[in-house]
């Protein structure tokens, strides 16, 4: 192996010794996709542990950027 790389092992594993489901948040079809039918990962969010949790990835993304936001306004002194 080149130096400065390594080895990435992802896949999550269930209770059983199974590999466990994933969930992702297409952003070109709009919808819930799993391993068997996830489009390539430039138009798609995730993994995520639950479809429940992949349909609300774009609301979690706006928190987030909110929360950044404030936090380089706050950074910069824009608070003030």
């Amino acid at each position: 192996m080149a130096a400065g790389r390594f080895a990435v092992h992802s896949d999550r594993m269930s209770d059983d010794g199974r590999g466990g489901g994933h969930y992702y948040w297409c952003t070109r079809h709009h919808r819930v996709e799993t391993d068997a039918d996830v489009c390539p990962a430039k138009h798609v969010l995730g993994p995520y542990a639950s479809a429940a949790d992949a349909e609300n990835a774009l609301q979690q993304v706006r928190e987030r950027n909110e929360a950044w936001d404030a936090e380089d306004a706050r950074w910069a002194g824009e608070d003030r």
